[in-house]
Parts: C-alpha cells; structure tokens; sequence
C-alpha cells in the first residue's frame, strides 16, 4: 500500500483519459447540485477532501472496469488504477471542472437537473465563511431565472455577460488559453478589476490549480476479498457492496472467456434468466412487494453453487474444505460457475416441488430462505436415483423441519451449510463422515440430532418474525385444513394464494379483550390457524356465535361443521362452551404432537430441561 498526493489537475486528467477508473462493481454517481456546489466551495478553499482509494491493475483487469460518468472517451484505455472510494468526489469534480458541458444532476428533490458552475468574484474574495454562497450553478442556457421564469435573474449567456456579472465560469479553470481570453476581457471592462483579478487569482484559481488528492494505492497482488473488505470500510456512499456485484465485476473482467467467446460474461444476465425461470414457476421464490429479494437472492444462488464447487473439489483433494464463505464466493471460478449453474437451478426447482408439497408457495410464508441453499446443493450433488429414492425424501423432509421447528437456521449458517451438506450427502450414500461425534454415532446430520422444541415456545410463537411460527401454519395446512368458508376440501396450493389464506385468531381479539384482559395467550401460534379472507370476516363474537354463522353459510349441519374444524388440531366442543382455557392446553397438546411427528422425535417440557 503506498500514499501518494497528485494534483487534482493531474487526477482529473487521468480520468478524461481513462488511466483512472472504477471497477465495475461501483454503483452509480448521483450526488445532488447542493453537494457539488459545497465540494467545489471546499476545493477553492484548499480544505482537507478526504482520502480517496484506488486499486493499481499492474495491466491486468482483476475486474471489468468502466469509465467514470462523463469521461466515455476514454473506454478504450487500459487503466492503470481503479477508484474503490472516491467516485462521488471526483466525479462531481471531473464533471464541474474538467468537462465543457453542463452537469447532469439532481435537485434536493430528486429532479434531473443541468447545470454550469461558477464563482462569484466579488463574494468570493470576501469572507471565507462566505464561500458557499459564492459558488453559484445556472441551467443549462446559462440563464438564472426566478418568478416562475418570468424575471431574469443572472445572465451567463456569453463572456461578456459573464465579465460583467463577475462570473467566472469554472468549467474553464484547467484551461490555460482560456482563462486568459477571460482575464483579458474581464480587467478590460473596468480598471477596479485589475486588482480584484489579483485577489481572486491568488486566493481562488491558485488553490484550485495547487489542489491535492490524497490517494492510497493498493497493490495489484491485493486479494479480491481485501478489496471487498475495504471497500466496505471505506465507501463513504454507506451501502455494503454486494459479492455478487464484485463477481459481476470479475467475471465480466476474464479475458480467457472474452477471447474465446467474443464478449465478456455478464453474471447479471444469467442470474436474471435462472431467477425469472424460477419465479414463474414457483412465487416462494419470488420478490416482496418493497423488491427485496426474500424468496431467493442472487447470493443464496452463489452459495450454492459454491457448495457444489468446493465438495467437487474436496473429493478430488481430501485436504481442502467445503464451504461457502465470502472469500470462497469471491474465488468462484468462472469455469465453475458456468458448469454447475444449469444444475443449480434445477435443483432448485426440486426445492420448490419440495416445498409445495409441504404447502410452503409464497415467499412471505417461507421459514428460512437460508435452508434452501443447503437443501438445493445437496440435491445438485445427488444422482436422479438417488434424490428420487423414497429413503431420501424422507430424510431430507426430516432434516428440512428439524431446521425449522428447532430454529437452527437463524444467526449465522455458513458452517452449518457445510456440516448439512456433507453430512446428508454421507448420509444417503451410506458413507462414514466424521465432522462430529453426533454425525458420526447415529448416522445422521447435526441438524436433525441437535434439533429441539420445547413445549412452552408455543407461548411464545406470536408473530411471522419466527420460522418456527411458519412452520407450524404450513404444517396445519400439510395435515389437511379445510377453509371454515370455502369448505369444499383441504386447502391446496392454488387455494391459499386464490383465497388469501393466512392467520387468523380462533377465538377474536375483542372477545379476548373483554374476557381476558392482559392475557397474551391470545396472541400465540395455539390461538391462530391458516383461514381465508371470507372467513375471518365472519370471526365476530364468541366462538360458539360464529361457529353457527359460518355453518350456515356453509350450508351444512353444525355437527357436521365440527368436523371442518377438527381438520384444523382443533376440539370444537372447546369452541362452542367459549371456554379459552381449555381451548388453549388441548390445542397446545395436539400441536405439540404435530410437531413430534414433523421432526421425527419428542418435544422437550420446560422441567426435562432443565436436569
């Protein structure tokens, strides 16, 4: 690493000519017309910028790097440096200074704006404290307006206009000849600017002419995962960089691939055809309605493919490891990526037949998105026979509602990938794998022996932030809901999205409050079971008061109604004597028992516990 402090000219320069420019894993530039009026007021004050940082290439492209906005011309050039912090910064200067073109920004409000820089002699001579207010941008005519346009407020339109509104148009500083031509016909309009020329060329055009960039240059050897790391330290944009845009960035910089097919790789295109051929067919996958990726994101598809990359690599040599952290995402070879993607994305296709027969179709109502990446790595290993054997299913949906019902997905899950990978693999092929002592004892993964539900966690199931609380409303509608309005059999797939199934309170909030008031039972998974729209508009009362409405618009006897309500682990004679009490220990006992039988062992009680 070497610090180094260039002349802005010299900088700025260097980007025009692309010698200088960004990875392609930077985002874009977007600082506002207020932000670059205050950066070029620090500028001709000669106060501290800030350090930038840059990457040397040592003529190699560790990533596809592309020009700084404003500096296209220079795409032809091999860089020698590209900029990990900094871009905002110079490219507001590149923009403002170097280009003779107006700059292409923002208002506060987000409105695409043009605008031309310049300083106000008279007030920048002034008071420095004043020098905000002496940096002034105009449209792209150069004409201020204001009274709705209809009084002219400054005109720039010409040099004259602007010698004699003191003016001095920046976009010309680095301009030698003209700045002169300026010089000439500005101290030719009044003598009194003779001296003020003087003031301003000594105290303005001289700090911005001697300006330096503190710049830190990392060596070429840098690892792509120190540069994302510091990265992330430094950006001073504050939003973390995302592995996959450094991958981006990579792959699209392998010159191998662009030799020999012409072009270079862009990952971006890929993952958006997997992504698109997934969530047509299955929505678990899909987007939130704020766009985030809660379904399945382009990192959960590196992940696993990474899994399968480095268990390839482990069986040809024992002494490397499978794993999936950021630094093995970052050393994902191109090769790799491009032969084992297409089997990743069917296998997680296989994952989301999985996850519709267990009745999990829509992304909100997805547990752990994490698991999936284990669970379609696996799959991407297996053989067809292998993965189809019936031996294997039940495992893995073993192992799949361990990982829910016992929580063992949350918080950190890299190292848990890994022992679940290897372990399930040993465990369908009947191999000895010794991560643990566990694993190795019982033939089975970690997961499903160190998985544990204690009973009294029901109390606490109250909201969708825990997996375990979606767990337990897929598995009330796997083991046969019927809808209490559409009661024409169990719910299905098409059923809870056409229906808008979810969780409703059997017995209602308002009856609670009177009832039972500070009783929080009431908000527990045991009060709550998966109901449609319709039917939750008919929950007004008492149980046994809805219990009649909603078998009358059903159309069908009470008792035979019960028998609807039963699907749900319910006792309906609970419902109709209002007793809540009762209600809640024999519905506690009963999911208790669905629990135990989806993870294939018994609940803990609170007193075994604690022996």
């Amino acid at each position: 690493m070497a610090l180094d402090s260039p002349k802005l000219q010299t900088v700025l320069a260097d980007i025009g000519s692309g010698l200088l420019q960004l990875p392609d894993f930077q985002r874009e530039w977007k600082w506002d017309d207020q932000r670059i009026r205050e950066l070029i007021a620090t500028v001709t004050l000669d106060y501290p910028l800030g350090v930038v940082m840059t990457l040397e290439t040592g003529g190699k492209k560790p990533f596809r790097p592309r020009t700084l906005t404003g500096a296209e011309s220079g795409r032809s050039t091999a860089p020698d440096l590209l900029l990990l912090d900094g871009q905002q910064r110079l490219t507001s200067l590149y923009q403002a200074l170097h280009l003779n073109q107006p700059v292409r920004t923002t208002d506060e409000r987000g409105r695409e704006l043009e605008r031309w820089y310049y300083v106000d002699i008279v007030k920048a001579v002034g008071s420095s404290t004043d020098r905000d207010e002496a940096i002034v941008s105009v449209p792209r005519d150069r004409v201020l307006r204001s009274d709705f346009a209809r009084r002219v407020q400054l005109d720039l339109s010409s040099r004259t206009l602007e010698c004699q509104a003191r003016h001095f148009p920046l976009s010309i500083v680095f301009d030698s000849n003209k700045v002169t031509a300026w010089q000439r016909e500005f101290v030719l309009l009044d003598e009194a600017n003779w001296d003020l020329w003087a003031k301003f060329e000594h105290g303005i055009l001289h700090n911005v002419r001697s300006f330096q960039i503190p710049m830190i240059k990392l060596a070429a050897s840098t690892t792509k995962d120190a540069v994302c790391s510091v990265f992330e330290r430094v950006n001073t944009g504050g939003v973390p960089l995302n592995v996959f845009e450094l991958l981006t960035a990579t792959y699209a910089g392998d010159s191998e691939y662009e030799l020999t097919h012409g072009d270079y790789y862009r990952l971006p295109d890929a993952w958006h055809d997997i992504k698109k051929g997934l969530t047509t067919s299955y929505p678990v996958f899909g987007r939130t309605e704020q766009g985030v990726d809660d379904g399945l994101s382009s990192s959960d598809f590196l992940q696993a493919v990474t899994l399968v990359s480095t268990w390839e690599r482990k069986r040809e040599r024992p002494s490397m490891a499978v794993s999936c952290k950021r630094r093995d995402l970052l050393n994902l070879p191109l090769e790799d990526f491009i032969r084992i993607a297409p089997r990743v994305a069917s296998a997680f296709e296989w994952v989301g037949d999985f996850l519709s027969e267990q009745l999990i179709v829509r992304h909100a109502d997805l547990p752990y998105r994490t698991q999936l990446v284990p669970m379609a790595a696996v799959r991407a290993i297996l053989l067809d026979d292998e993965a189809e054997d019936p031996g294997t299913r039940e495992l893995l949906t073993r192992w799949y509602w361990c990982g829910v019902l016992g929580e063992m997905y949350g918080g950190a899950t890299e190292s848990r990938f890994t022992r679940d990978v290897e372990q399930l693999i040993a465990a369908v092929r009947g191999e000895s794998h010794g991560s643990s002592m566990s694993s190795t004892r019982t033939g089975l993964p970690d997961t499903i022996m160190e998985a544990a539900f204690l009973a009294d966690r029901l109390d606490t199931l109250t909201t969708r932030n825990s997996a375990a609380y979606k767990g337990i409303y897929a598995l009330l509608v796997k083991q046969g809901a019927v809808d209490w309005y559409h009661s024409e059999g169990p719910l299905t797939a098409s059923a809870l999205i056409q229906h808008a199934v979810a969780i409703r309170q059997v017995f209602p909030k308002h009856w609670l409050a009177r009832n039972f008031p500070d009783d929080n039972r009431g908000n527990s998974i045991v009060n709550k079971t998966p109901l449609s729209y319709r039917a939750s508009k008919s929950l007004i009362g008492s149980p046994s008061s809805y219990l009649k409405v909603l078998a009358r618009e059903a159309g069908t006897r009470p008792e035979w109604f019960d028998d609807v309500v039963t699907t749900h682990v319910i006792d309906p004679a609970t419902l109709h004597e209002d007793d809540f009490d009762a209600f809640y220990a024999d519905r506690s006992a009963r999911l208790v028992q669905l629990v135990n039988e989806a993870m294939g062992k018994r609940t803990v009680f609170r007193a075994e516990s604690d022996r």
